[in-house]
C-alpha cells in the first residue's frame, strides 16, 4: 500500500503541483512519511505528529543507531516544532525536511536548538541553561565562565550574543575544552597525570557516541604506551587528535596498504604514507603509537591490516559478543536462509541470463541463417549457385520465403541459449578459479584450458539444438528447389534423428566450440584488464564491456569458421546428387578437393557480424533486466547493510555512510549536539524541567 500511495502522490504532484507554499517544496516520499506517522487532531481534524510520531518518522524502530539512543532523536523535535505547540503539521514537517537539505544542516539544527527566541543569535545564558538541564546527573563539571568561553562570548561586563558563524566555531572547539577541564578536574596533584579509569570516564562522557566498542572497552590500556601506569595530558590530546582525524587516518591506511605486498603495514609505513599524502596535518609519533596500540591489541605483531584498523576506525564496529545470544538462537535459521538465498540468486541470474541470451540470439538470428545457407551451398555444382554473397542470400530468402523465412528454426536456438550460456560461463569460471593465484593472476595456458573446457562442456546441449536449427534453416531453400518437399517441424526432426542422430557432427561441433571459447575468454579477459584497466577498484561501464566482448568475438568467430563449415555440412541432410560425408576427415578432404580452400571460410564475415552484435545485445539486455527485474528481497547498493572498513578492498576510497542524506544529516547533527554532553535528550522530568519554556526543552508554554 505504501508503494501505491507513493506512486499516486508522485502522479498527483506532477499533474497538480505541490500543495505547500513555493518556499517549502515537499517530495511525495516525504509527504507519504508524514501521512504514515501522523494522527488526526480530534478538534480541528488536521494531521499532526507529536514527539513520539516524529521519532518514528525519522528514526524507525528496528534500525541500528549505534551509540545514539533512539529516544535522543526527540532533540530534533524541538527544532521542527517552530511554533512551540508540541505538534508538527505538514508545513512544519516540510520546513524541517527543507532544513535537512541544506549543506550545513548539521550545524544549523544545533544553532536553532539553542536559539531559544528565534532571533538569529544564541544568548550565552540560554546556552548555559540548556546545557545544565540536559547534562547527566553525574557529569563532569564544566565552567562556562572559563577563559576559553569568554573568548567567544566576551566577559561578564561585555558579553554579546553569538551569531551563527561564531556559535558553530565555538561548538567545533567545545569538546577539546571539555576534555581539558575534565583532565584538570581529575588531576588532583597537579602533576599532569591522571588514572586510566579517569581517562576512560572522560572519553565515555565526551565521545562515546563516536567511538567503537573496541575502543570504549580498552580505553584504560592507553597507559601501556609509556613506561608509567598513569596517563599524561599529552596522551589525552594525542588520543583526541586521532579520533578527530579518523577519516584522514583511514585514507592514509588504505593508501599505505596498496603498496604492501601482504596488505599489512607497520607504524613506519603509516607515518611515511602520511608524509606523502598530507601537507599540514602531520601526525606525531605519539599519535601513531596510540593508533597502532589500539589496533594491535588482538594482533600484537607490529604488521596490521584493514580488518585490524576497522576496530578503531569504524564507529559501528561491535564486539562479536554484542548479539551472541541472538546469533546462537538464529544460527541455523540464518544458514538455511543463506542457502535458500544463494539458490534463488543463482536461479535469478540464470533466468536473466537466459532471457538476455535469447534476446541477443533473436536479434542476430537472420545473420546466422544467412551464414548457414552460405556454408551449405555447394559451389562445385555448376548452375546450382543460389547465392552470390551474403547480401544476395538475404534478399532471396525474403523474396522467396518472406520476412518470416529469416527466422526459420529460431525456436530451438532460443531454447538452447540458456543451458549453453550457463554451462559455458560456469565451467570457465570454475576452471579459472582453480588455476588462479590468490591475487587473481592466472597463467595464459591455463586461461586457454579454462575456455576450451567450457566450450567442450557446452556441446552436450548445443549439438542437438544446432542440428535441429540448421535443418530448419535450410529446408526453406529445399522447398524452393524441390517441388512437393514437405516442411518439417522441430519435433519431427528430433523423432526422425533419434538420440544418436542428434549428436551427428558432435566431433565437428567440438572442433568449433573448443577453440572458439579458448580464444574468446582469454581475449575478453585481457581486453578488460590490460586495455580497459579493470581491477578491484575500477568497475568497467557497459560500453567498455560491450566493446571488449565484440572485439574478442571477432577473431574467435572468424578463425573457427572452417570448423563451423565442416559441422554445418555434416549436420545438414544431404540432397539428391550431393556428396554424403561419412566422417569429419572425409568432409574436410571433399570440400578441399571439390571447392578449394576458400570454401572453408564461407560465411566467415556473417559469423563476425553475428557474434559481435550478439554479445552486445546480450550484455545490454542483461544490464537492463537487472534494473527492471531485481531479485525480490535483494538489497540495492544504496540500501545495503553497513559493510564496515575491513570489508572493503585496500585500494577503495572511504566508505560513505548508508541511508538518505536527510537521515545522515540528522544523525550528524545529533553527534554535534552530543559533543556538549551525552545526556542530551534524556532530561529529568521534575518540577524544574516543567517550569522551563518548551523551546528550551521544558514543559511550559
Amino acid at each position: 500500500m505504501a508503494d501505491v500511495t507513493k506512486v499516486k502522490e508522485v502522479v498527483k504532484e506532477s499533474l497538480l503541483g505541490s500543495e505547500l507554499p513555493s518556499d517549502v517544496q515537499l517530495s511525495a516520499q516525504s509527504k507519504a512519511t508524514f501521512d504514515k506517522n501522523a494522527r488526526k487532531d480530534e478538534k480541528s481534524g488536521e494531521l499532526f505528529m507529536g514527539e513520539e510520531e516524529f521519532i518514528n518518522a525519522i528514526a524507525p524502530e528496528g534500525e541500528d543507531y549505534h551509540k545514539i539512543k533512539r529516544e535522543q532523536y526527540a532533540i530534533l523535535f524541538r527544532v521542527a516544532d517552530r511554533r512551540n505547540t508540541g505538534k508538527i503539521n505538514l508545513f512544519d514537517w516540510g520546513t524541517f525536511e527543507n532544513l535537512l537539505a541544506k549543506p550545513d544542516a548539521e550545524y544549523e539544527i544545533a544553532f536553532r536548538l539553542f536559539d531559544v527566541e528565534g532571533t538569529g543569535t544564541v544568548k550565552y545564558d540560554d546556552l548555559k541553561k540548556l546545557y545544565e538541564i540536559n547534562k547527566g546527573p553525574d557529569s563532569i563539571p564544566f565552567d562556562w565562565n572559563c577563559e576559553w568561553a569568554t573568548l567567544y562570548s566576551g566577559g561578564k561586563k561585555r558579553r554579546h550574543d553569538l551569531t551563527y558563524p561564531q556559535f558553530t566555531q565555538m561548538l567545533r572547539g567545545l569538546q577539546g575544552e571539555r576534555i581539558r577541564q575534565a583532565f584538570h578536574h581529575f588531576d588532583k596533584d597537579g602533576d599532569g597525570y591522571i588514572e586510566p579509569e579517569d581517562f576512560q570516564r572522560i572519553i565515555l562522557e565526551t565521545a562515546r557516541h563516536k567511538l567503537s566498542d573496541h575502543l570504549l572497552e580498552n580505553l584504560h590500556t592507553l597507559c601501556n604506551i609509556s613506561t608509567g601506569s598513569k596517563i599524561s595530558y599529552a596522551n589525552v590530546r594525542a588520543f583526541q587528535n586521532m579520533i578527530r582525524e579518523m577519516d584522514l587516518v583511514e585514507m592514509i591506511i588504505r593508501q599505505a596498504t596498496i603498496h604492501s605486498t601482504d596488505g599489512k603495514i607497520t607504524r613506519t609505513d603509516f607515518l611515511n604514507e602520511a608524509a606523502r599524502i598530507t601537507r599540514f596535518s602531520l601526525f606525531t609519533p605519539m599519535e601513531a603509537d596510540i593508533l597502532f596500540h589500539f589496533a594491535s591489541l588482538d594482533e600484537p605483531s607490529g604488521r596490521l591490516g584493514l580488518s585490524d584498523f576497522a576496530k578503531v576506525l569504524d564507529a559501528s564496529w561491535r564486539n562479536p559478543l554484542y548479539n551472541a545470544y541472538s546469533d546462537v538462537a538464529t544460527k541455523a535459521k540464518t544458514t538455511t536462509q543463506n542457502v535458500l538465498h544463494s539458490i534463488l540468486e543463482s536461479a535469478h541470474h540464470f533466468a536473466l541470463g537466459s532471457l538476455a541470451g535469447a534476446f541477443g540470439a533473436f536479434m542476430v538470428y537472420p545473420i546466422d541463417l544467412v551464414k548457414t545457407r552460405m556454408q551449405n551451398q555447394r559451389s562445385s555444382r555448376v548452375g546450382e549457385m543460389l547465392y552470390k554473397n551474403s547480401l544476395d542470400c538475404a534478399k532471396k530468402v525474403i523474396r522467396n520465403e518472406g520476412f518470416k523465412g529469416l527466422y526459420s528454426g529460431v525456436l530451438p536456438q532460443l531454447v538452447g541459449v540458456a543451458p549453453e550460456k550457463a554451462i559455458k560461463l560456469t565451467v570457465n569460471d570454475l576452471v579459472r578459479g582453480h588455476f588462479s593465484s590468490p591475487d587473481g593472476k592466472i597463467w595464459i595456458p591455463h586461461e586457454i584450458l579454462a575456455g576450451g573446457t567450457a566450450g567442450a562442456c557446452q556441446v552436450i546441449f548445443t549439438n542437438p539444438l544446432e542440428i535441429v536449427k540448421i535443418r530448419l534453416q535450410v529446408q526453406g531453400e529445399v522447398a524452393k528447389n524441390v517441388e512437393g518437399a514437405p516442411r518439417r517441424s522441430a519435433m519431427w526432426i528430433v523423432r526422425n534423428l533419434g538420440l544418436v542422430g542428434l549428436y551427428k557432427g558432435a566431433s565437428a561441433c567440438l572442433l568449433r566450440d573448443v577453440p572458439f571459447s579458448a580464444i574468446y575468454f582469454p581475449t575478453y579477459n585481457h581486453l578488460k584488464r590490460d586495455y580497459f584497466g579493470e581491477s578491484q577498484t575500477k568497475k568497467l561501464g557497459i560500453l567498455q564491456l560491450l566493446t571488449a566482448g565484440a572485439i574478442a568475438g571477432m577473431p574467435a568467430a572468424y578463425l573457427t569458421t572452417p570448423c563451423d563449415v565442416i559441422k554445418t555440412r555434416l549436420q545438414v541432410e544431404a540432397r539428391k546428387g550431393d556428396t554424403s560425408y561419412t566422417s569429419l576427415r572425409h568432409c574436410a578432404k571433399t570440400i578441399w578437393k571439390e571447392e578449394g580452400f576458400r570454401a572453408f571460410f564461407k560465411g566467415g564475415p556473417a559469423r563476425i557480424l553475428r557474434s559481435s552484435p550478439q554479445f552486445g545485445f546480450t550484455l545490454a539486455a542483461y544490464e537492463v533486466l537487472q534494473n527492471l527485474l531485481p531479485l525480490p528481497g535483494g538489497a540495492k547498493e544504496e540500501n545495503a547493510k553497513h559493510i564496515g572498513v575491513g570489508a572493503l578492498p585496500s585500494g577503495a576510497g572511504l566508505q560513505g555512510q548508508e541511508g538518505p542524506l536527510s537521515y545522515l544529516r540528522s544523525r550528524n547533527a545529533l553527534k554535534i549536539i552530543l559533543d556538549l554532553d551525552g545526556g542530551f535528550g534524556r532530561m529529568p522530568r521534575g518540577e524544574a524541567w516543567r517550569s522551563l519554556p518548551r523551546a528550551m526543552g521544558g514543559g511550559g508554554q
